[in-house]
């Protein structure tokens, strides 16, 4: 099959609904960072962003190739059955139960997923797996709106390993981790402080987590081509 033969895949990015400022305007918007849009255009594929909404998830998830979880606020603890720590954000329903909705029928259907950040702790989980609410302070974010980069190690033999190797550098901005792992999850990726920073989803065309933001490194787009090639198909007939 030649480029000729395939469209630019449709991808949903999943969103914020907050309070955001543009030209003389100030009030309640969906929006994302440009750099999930970027990542995605410049990987191949067509980024759609997937406010939250009451529904509509399987409608929309016929029209797309693949879905993004994108990074955001602290998934709430009643989610995992667990009291909510001091340190914990406050709950955002609206887009838990949005997204939730979104991975649960893209699993099903067996559309490639990958969740960044907010969306790999999600896909935990929405497979029974559990939290950390809070790590030690500086070790995976230390000043607001400030990444810190460090290496983390790939499990040999995994997706993660055959796309970016036995090691790389990553982004990261956390404070939260995967505790108790999901159902049929594995852990793929870990900083040297033992963190889990990858995860996938055994049996999967392509069900894949990780804990820093690979969004925000443009030069290195491995992770983005892989899922945008997961999520091609040929154009119809």
């Amino acid at each position: 099959m030649t480029r000729d033969d395939r469209r630019r895949p449709l991808i949903g990015i999943t969103s914020y609904q907050d309070d955001a400022a543009w030209s003389v305007w100030n009030q309640r918007a969906s929006l994302v960072p440009q750099t999930y849009v970027d990542a995605v255009v410049r990987a191949g594929g067509t980024p759609v962003l997937l406010p939250p909404q009451p529904g509509g998830a399987d409608h929309l998830l016929d029209a797309l190739d693949g879905l993004v979880l994108a990074g955001g606020p602290d998934v709430d603890p009643a989610r995992y059955a667990a009291d909510a720590d001091p340190r914990t954000g406050p709950p955002h329903h609206a887009r838990d139960g949005w997204e939730s909705m979104l991975l649960h029928t893209a699993l099903t259907r067996d559309l490639p997923v990958l969740g960044v950040c907010r969306g790999m702790q999600l896909l935990n989980v929405e497979l029974g797996g559990t939290l950390l609410q809070h790590l030690p302070d500086g070790n995976h974010q230390i000043v607001p709106a400030r990444y810190v980069r460090h290496r983390v190690g790939v499990v040999a033999g995994s997706r993660l390993a055959d796309v970016l190797g036995p090691t790389t550098e990553v982004s990261c901005y956390h404070h939260q981790a995967v505790d108790r792992l999901g159902a049929g999850l594995q852990v793929t990726a870990r900083s040297a402080d033992g963190t889990v920073e990858g995860l996938e989803l055994a049996g999967h065309r392509f069900a894949l987590g990780v804990q820093w933001h690979p969004e925000t490194d443009s030069d290195d787009l491995r992770l983005f081509h892989a899922f945008i090639t997961a999520s091609q198909r040929e154009t119809a007939r």
